[in-house]
């Protein structure tokens, strides 16, 4: 119902920034709500980012103030702007997909994820 591709990773130093884009493709796109989550190496995965009802932001209180989530509807598409990077973003970062549909549980449609190497 829903497919979702991440890009925008790549290898930046400290301090750097970098864009990510998850684009939402499928019968169930237009309506599914599109989250960033990130998985460390050797770690967890974890929520980072969610759109806020009125187009701000919500995060995890590693990236706040650094980060920045938004969402085009019309592309069903959506950014995270990820300023001043630490060693610590360094993750795999993954756009995840949630679909509601009726009185059924939430349906979760997770894309192949982005590398994001902070490094110097």
């Amino acid at each position: 119902q829903v497919h979702v591709a991440e890009s925008g990773g790549g290898l930046v130093p400290p301090g750097g920034s970098l864009r990510l884009s998850c684009v939402a493709s499928g019968s169930r796109a237009s309506d599914a709500a599109l989250d960033w989550y990130r998985q460390p190496p050797g770690g967890q995965r974890e929520w980072i980012a969610s759109v806020s009802a009125g187009g701000g932001g919500d995060y995890a209180d590693p990236v706040k103030g650094r980060f920045s989530i938004s969402r085009d509807n019309a592309k069903n598409t959506v950014y995270l702007q990820m300023n001043v990077l630490k060693f610590e973003d360094t993750a795999v970062y993954y756009c995840n997909a949630v679909v509601h549909t009726g009185n059924m549980d939430p349906v979760s449609y997770w894309g192949q994820g982005t590398q994001v190497t902070v490094s110097s």
